[in-house]
């Protein structure tokens, strides 16, 4: 498997567990018939969970460019250094917006979205360019 599908395949993991944390909290204030049902005024959950969730939505919209990027790459034979560095920093920078996210450090949170942005960046220039 090449590394750039390595750190996609790491990346999408990531992406597929973020729920646990915000919906365990969920569990935690509104109890179990208001976390499965649909309250009419549910009970609002703490502000880190209600960030992480958003962190989580974020991290879904930009997994689809990423992944998308990723997978076309790999179909057109496309991987070098770039596209390797660029890989592992998206991966990094997703972890670094999630917990900079839920712990609402927002010049940090702007810095690692942007690290993602510039992964994707690279590997549209390299699709491009080749």
């Amino acid at each position: 498997m090449k590394i750039e599908l390595l750190w996609l395949t790491w990346t999408t993991i990531l992406t597929g567990l973020i729920w646990l944390p915000y919906v365990g909290d969920r569990l935690m204030v509104r109890g179990v018939l208001d976390t499965v049902g649909y309250p009419e005024m549910p009970k609002a959950q703490r502000p880190w969970a209600q960030r992480m969730k958003a962190a989580h939505l974020n991290a879904i919209e930009n997994l689809v460019v990423f992944a998308v990027l990723v997978l076309v790459a790999n179909a057109g034979g496309i991987s070098n250094a770039a596209t390797t560095f660029a890989a592992a920093l998206y991966f990094w920078s997703r972890v670094i917006h999630l917990v900079a996210y839920t712990l609402a450090w927002p010049w940090i949170r702007t810095v690692a979205f942007t690290g993602g942005f510039v992964a994707q960046a690279i590997f549209a220039w390299q699709i491009v360019v080749h």
